[in-house]
């Protein structure tokens, strides 16, 4: 049976710059090539979900602008209800991604109309929420707007997910409605102060999160996998899938689009649910874009399958 999943988030068009390497400050450097495609981390997490067969309604806001029809026709185009995205007198969320030949990658963002939207689109998209397993967000959009919608979904009984990215302190008021939490190594150490760098240190900083008020915790390392612990004290670090990775633009919003298409409201397949999901964020970073890479549900089966 496949899950109702709300994201609140944001949707921006990216605009791809391919660099051999960072410049230097006051360094003029040559670029290899640019391209233009659709992302934001709302749209890329919720675009993931929809792939993975979750039936996906997203909150968030575009410009009345050419990149806003874009980025609608794009969550269109994946079967994603977009009955409450507002158009707003603000320009479309861009990103410019500056893209290393290694793979890695420094962006930076332009809010838009991603910071313009109010806490009344979450009253207006209350049945949606109601109707959700999980309600997804981010921190591309305003937090207050992210608490009021915590807030109703815990009175909902719907479970919440937050990746606290771009990293920032969250309220103690919306921690006490978050479920799970999934933050990379990054914030993690801002979250907890804790620098995390092996497994060790995720149990550390897990367990600072979780005194906090937060059942389950995943931590995402890249290339050595994804650490979770709950409130019960089980824990694992999963390791992730050995690939040569072109572009990790969108790899950590597959990786937790994919997962919740896969959780049960009980959060007692976690273990399950990062497989599935690093194996899904494993073929994106083989792909170039952040839309463009997402791997489909049976795409990502028939990896798994072949192990």
């Amino acid at each position: 049976m496949s899950n109702k999943v709300t994201v609140l988030g944001s949707l921006n068009v990216d605009t791809i710059l391919r660099i051999p390497r960072l410049p230097q400050p006051g360094e003029t450097l040559k670029m290899d090539d640019i391209g233009v495609a659709g992302g934001g981390k709302g749209a890329n997490q919720a675009i993931s979900a929809a792939r993975s067969k979750s039936h996906v309604t997203f909150i968030g806001g575009v410009g009345n602008d050419v990149q806003g029809e874009m980025m609608l026709k794009l969550l269109k185009e994946d079967g994603i209800n977009i009955n409450n995205v507002a158009k707003l007198n603000e320009g479309t969320g861009q990103a410019f991604i500056l893209l290393q030949e290694s793979g890695e990658n420094s962006i930076v963002i332009y809010g838009g109309a991603n910071q313009a939207i109010k806490t009344t689109v979450i009253q207006n998209a209350m049945n949606d929420i109601k109707d959700s397993d999980f309600l997804v967000a981010q921190f591309e959009t305003p937090l207050e707007v992210t608490n009021e919608a915590f807030k109703l979904a815990r009175e909902l009984n719907v479970k919440t997910i937050l990746n606290p990215a771009p990293a920032t302190d969250i309220l103690d008021e919306l921690k006490k409605n978050i479920d799970l939490i999934i933050p990379n190594e990054t914030e993690a150490e801002l979250l907890t102060g804790i620098k995390v760098v092996d497994e060790d240190t995720c149990s550390k900083a897990a367990d600072k999160l979780i005194d906090q008020g937060i059942n389950n915790v995943i931590i995402t390392l890249g290339k050595q996998g994804a650490y979770y612990k709950t409130k019960d004290g089980v824990c694992e670090l999963v390791p992730a899938f050995k690939v040569k990775a072109i572009d990790t633009t969108a790899a950590g919003d597959t990786f937790i689009g994919a997962l919740v298409s896969k959780l049960d409201t009980s959060f007692s397949n976690l273990r399950e649910s990062i497989i599935y999901a690093s194996k899904a964020s494993s073929l994106a970073v083989q792909r170039l874009g952040a839309i463009p890479s997402i791997p489909y549900k049976d795409d990502v089966e028939k990896q798994l399958n072949s192990k």
